[in-house]
């Protein structure tokens, strides 16, 4: 599955590119897993199970410069978060084979880089969303 990334205007971060990394590697890896888990009359096979429209799996990715900020917002069209307020709790997954630290070693890679995530799901449509806002140089 092909992620989308809308890039921005260029910018500078003073960051730990290999924190950075792993934590955009959590991200994007949950986006994907969301959105390709299926869902009713959904098996992403190219048929409905139930005669309805079929779902196509898409994560995208963006950034935008705010108020000497870097905001990075990473939406995916998957099921959405059944309960925000565990999302960040270490050892919380509702995944089979999920561990529950990818989004708490996110979250305190972007706090200790001066930074804030944020997760909700999206407004009039499935998905979730992800915001992350980091310091500029």
């Amino acid at each position: 599955m092909a992620v989308a990334i809308s890039p921005g205007r260029d910018v500078m971060l003073t960051v730990d590119a290999d924190q950075i990394e792993q934590m955009l590697i959590n991200l994007v890896r949950n986006a994907v897993e969301a959105a390709l888990e299926p869902s009713l009359g959904n098996d992403h096979s190219g048929s409905s199970k139930d005669g309805g429209e079929v779902r196509k799996p898409e994560v995208t990715l963006n950034w935008v410069v705010e108020d000497q900020s870097v905001i990075l917002t990473i939406e995916d069209n998957g099921l959405g978060l059944l309960n925000p307020s565990n999302a960040f709790v270490p050892f919380y997954t509702t995944k089979p084979s999920g561990s529950g630290i990818g989004l708490a070693l996110s979250r305190q890679i972007v706090e200790a880089h001066g930074g804030s995530i944020e997760l909700s799901n999206l407004n009039g449509k499935r998905g979730c969303q992800v915001r992350v806002r980091l310091p500029c140089s």
